[in-house]
């Protein structure tokens, strides 16, 4: 009797605790699950029949989380009255304040500032308010978040800030405010080395350096001007390269940013910066753009500067890269190498050398061989050196095309005293490329001046 009495007693207390639990789990979906679906009146009704406004779903949200989410102002505001808390964050880190954030609802972030939420508090991954504010280009939610104590130079995943982000979206006038509230011009991302490849990819890598990126570099990455300019009135380094030695401008050639190259330029960049082995010039010929190169030559470029390194590619890409075959070239080579005529005859004008001769060692694709070359510029207007099997981003063109182009590069090259019988290392000439490629005008041109007839 007194055995039963007592288990009667124990499945009670069980039963009691197990509904009490079921109740309480049941009450944090209500709260929750409401504030999701964006329905006020059954969040009212569930907190007002003794639901916890602080209830916390498996994953971490909050009521208030969810209605920041939504950007429900008049939910949030509610929420607030019945003291839900405004720091919680999700197993994520996100906090009603992040959420609003990345919503770039000032409102939003407004109310939940008036009420003591903390600017400052980050995702597990680093970040904070006002680098999403930033990435979301709201210019009036990063004042806001300034005003409150927010600290803009916090660095999240490989040390980027708020500026960087701003720079790297084009967010120029978010740029500008973070600059007006003492953002760091200056700061840089973190550096890593990461072993890349130019085909063939098995024969030659190495580790390239990446990272230490300042915002300056981030906006010319993607050619904004705005920010750019915004950047360096604020004190940024033209000048200043990354982990590999790449500057603002060598950058914004490489994208093709004409009009950022010219600011940086104006502003007294250096156009022959080139420490890790590409300058600016090299860019502009292989991105064939002669407003650019002409910018780079009248700010002072040299015309010979030789590339000094090759640059990775992905595999199977169409990238703007330099493969090991074009280490050594100047950028009147290269421009006769892609018949970039106009580009010649500007890089001519400003002393580039016609009789330079690219000498080069290299595995070859493909076949996997050592090669040894010697090509003369005008060899390189038949494509005879560098690599044949490399042109990845170059648009393609038509036969005809490309004989016209060739046609008028050989003729520059001619009347400009390039020897056209100079033989490469196995022999072949300019004439002899020239009747391989079936291009007739280029053999009648050759032949008329000499060609053949040493």
């Amino acid at each position: 009797m007194q055995i039963s009495y007592r288990l009667a007693f124990g499945v009670a207390l069980v039963l009691l605790v197990s509904g009490g639990v079921a109740r309480a789990q049941h009450d944090i979906a209500d709260v929750v699950d409401s504030a999701k679906r964006g329905d006020l009146e059954t969040l009212r009704d569930v907190i007002a029949a003794g639901a916890d406004a602080a209830a916390v779903s498996p994953d971490g949200a909050t009521a208030l989380l969810w209605a920041s989410y939504r950007d429900d102002i008049k939910m949030a505001g509610w929420l607030l009255t019945v003291n839900a808390p405004v720091n919680t964050a999700n197993d994520l880190g996100i906090t009603p304040l992040w959420a609003a954030s990345e919503n770039r609802s000032a409102q939003m972030v407004a109310l939940l500032l008036e009420n003591d939420a903390d600017p400052n508090l980050a995702l597990l991954s680093g970040e904070t308010a006002v680098m999403i504010a930033a990435r979301a280009g709201s210019e009036e939610v990063v004042r806001l978040l300034a005003n409150a104590g927010a600290d803009l130079d916090r660095s999240a995943t490989r040390g980027q800030t708020a500026l960087m982000w701003a720079s790297a979206n084009h967010h120029s006038a978010t740029v500008k405010a973070l600059l007006e509230y003492g953002a760091d011009v200056h700061r840089r991302s973190a550096m890593w080395s990461q072993m890349m490849a130019v085909p063939p990819h098995s024969r030659t890598k190495r580790d390239i350096p990446h990272g230490g990126n300042t915002a300056l570099m981030f906006a010319a990455r993607v050619g904004d001007v705005l920010s750019a300019q915004h950047l360096v009135v604020a004190g940024a380094d033209v000048d200043d390269v990354d982990a590999w030695g790449m500057s603002a401008t060598t950058i914004a050639a490489h994208g093709g940013h004409t009009k950022l190259v010219d600011v940086l330029l104006k502003h007294g960049a250096d156009p022959n910066a080139a420490v890790a082995g590409v300058a600016p010039i090299h860019n502009a010929v292989m991105r064939n753009d002669d407003e650019m190169a002409a910018a780079l030559l009248a700010h002072g470029a040299n015309p010979n500067i030789t590339l000094e390194t090759w640059t990775p590619t992905r595999r199977a890409s169409r990238d703007l890269h330099y493969p090991a075959a074009f280490v050594g070239a100047t950028p009147l080579w290269l421009a006769a190498r892609f018949a970039r005529v106009d580009i010649m005859r500007l890089l001519i004008d400003h002393g580039a050398d016609p009789q330079f001769v690219h000498e080069t060692e290299y595995i070859a694709d493909g076949v996997y061989e050592a090669r040894t070359e010697r090509t003369t510029t005008l060899m390189a207007a038949l494509a005879m050196g560098g690599s044949s099997r490399f042109r990845p981003w170059v648009p393609y063109t038509d036969s005809g095309t490309a004989e016209s182009r060739t046609l008028a590069a050989v003729t520059l090259l001619a009347d400009h005293g390039v020897d056209i019988n100079a033989a490469d290392l196995v022999g072949q000439t300019v004439l002899d490329e020239a009747e391989a490629k079936q291009y007739e005008s280029v053999v009648t041109l050759l032949l008329e001046r000499g060609a053949g007839n040493p």
